[in-house]
């Protein structure tokens, strides 16, 4: 609970889903794993693998004589697709289960809970291939999924989004209880700020102008940062990255990974009966319960400049309701009332 045993993948295989993936897969790569990389995209894929081995030659790193790098390329948008992904990648390795699954597949496509279709309102359910496989193969090792801060709170133009990853981590919660039936299976859930990879400017094509403006004062992570604290085995300084102290907990066990002080402060006020690893720390964090002003530059954030929850969320819900006459120009732009 106080002290934890860090993570080391060196030589073990490590399976992961196109953000995050390749950031994650070079510095897992130059630590020795044997990295597989699952996505639709092949040109993509092609590109990752080839990134991967340009890395580790300028590095000159001698990885391992067996090491595997190896990309797939599947739809993991049904059962069959993750189970026939999951069997390609166990397939070089004798069959053997990856020991480390980061789940990092998904995109963004905020609007108005008005505007979802039928394909909105069950696209973002997700599979379990990995661990029911898992489970029956007898593995051990580890499975990363990823929410988003909005895993812990939402707000308006969220709601195509936001319930998935409300969702995710009661997966995580559960399955990390269910896995102490199994010898050796962990279960890890990241909760990240604002990524800035390839998909947030699609991201922001559909996103409505009141979320622009609400989450404006968020810096966000790029992949690097926060996949350089996610495998990161070495004990950092708060003072010397602060994304990466929080990202760094993965190593250390811990089953819910924040990336920012603001998800920090959410996540000991939500995360309900999840295990918690400094007991002191999470109750101060709970008794705070504190995010920083809507108002204050994120500079601001990281010298302490916080205001309650309820007041942080009144200046929210002033925003909104200021944008009322807007958004009803929006649905009849629209059509919803005809």
């Amino acid at each position: 609970m106080w002290f934890s045993k860090a993570w080391n993948p060196d030589g073990l295989a490590t399976h992961m889903r196109y953000w995050r993936k390749l950031s994650l897969a070079l510095i897992l790569a130059s630590k020795g794993a044997h990295v597989s990389i699952v996505a639709r995209n092949q040109a993509r894929l092609n590109k990752a693998l080839q990134a991967i081995e340009v890395r580790l030659h300028l590095e000159r790193i001698l990885a391992r004589s067996d090491q595997l790098l190896a990309v797939y390329s599947f739809d993991l948008g049904t059962y069959a697709g993750s189970a026939d992904a999951l069997g390609a990648v166990c397939k070089p390795h004798d069959d053997r289960s990856p020991d480390a699954i980061f789940n990092c597949a998904g995109s963004s496509k905020p609007m108005f809970f008005v505007d979802m279709s039928e394909d909105d309102m069950t696209a973002w359910t997700t599979m379990v291939t990995c661990s029911k496989e898992d489970d029956a193969r007898g593995a051990k090792g580890k499975i990363v999924l990823v929410s988003s801060t909005l895993g812990h709170m939402s707000l308006v133009g969220w709601s195509s989004y936001s319930p998935a990853k409300h969702a995710l981590r009661g997966l995580a919660d559960t399955l990390q209880s269910e896995f102490m039936l199994y010898d050796g299976m962990d279960v890890h859930m990241f909760f990240p700020r604002t990524m800035f990879t390839l998909g947030y400017d699609e991201e922001n094509k559909t996103k409505p102008k009141i979320a622009r403006d609400i989450e404006s004062t968020d810096d966000g992570l790029t992949p690097d940062v926060a996949a350089q604290g996610f495998s990161k085995v070495d004990r950092l300084s708060r003072r010397r990255n602060s994304h990466i102290y929080h990202l760094k907990r993965d190593s250390k066990g811990h089953a819910h990974i924040t990336g920012d002080i603001i998800t920090t402060m959410f996540r000991p006020s939500t995360r309900g009966v999840a295990p918690r690893h400094n007991i002191l720390l999470e109750i101060g964090y709970d008794l705070a319960a504190t995010v920083r002003l809507h108002l204050a530059p994120p500079r601001f954030t990281y010298l302490g400049v916080q205001i309650i929850a309820p007041i942080w969320r009144n200046g929210v819900d002033k925003r909104v309701r200021a944008h009322r006459a807007e958004h009803q120009q929006h649905l009849r732009d629209s059509g919803f009332f005809s």
